[in-house]
């Protein structure tokens, strides 16, 4: 079980910035996929949405999506595992 860190952020502050708690979770990780610093895995737990939704997200906001070669040769493994491939 993963630790859970707190973070004040004064309510004043997130009505000056028109935002939630959960909208503000949601801009950090965007930030941190965007600077390659978080997996979409990891972003999109931190933003507390599916998957999909948070490629959405990314789409909507024109942040490219992470994918190498190493990506690629570890997803053409699992089709080979699943014998998709």
């Amino acid at each position: 079980m993963s630790a859970i860190l707190s973070l004040e952020v004064p309510q004043d502050v997130l009505e000056s910035a028109r935002m939630s708690a959960a909208d503000l979770k949601t801009e950090l990780a965007l930030a941190l996929y965007a600077q390659q610093r978080l997996s979409i895995g990891k972003a999109r737990e931190l933003a507390g949405m599916s998957l999909w939704k948070f490629r959405q997200l990314l789409a909507s906001r024109r942040i490219a999506p992470h994918y190498d070669e190493g990506d690629l040769a570890e997803d053409v493994e699992t089709l080979r595992e699943l014998g998709r491939l």
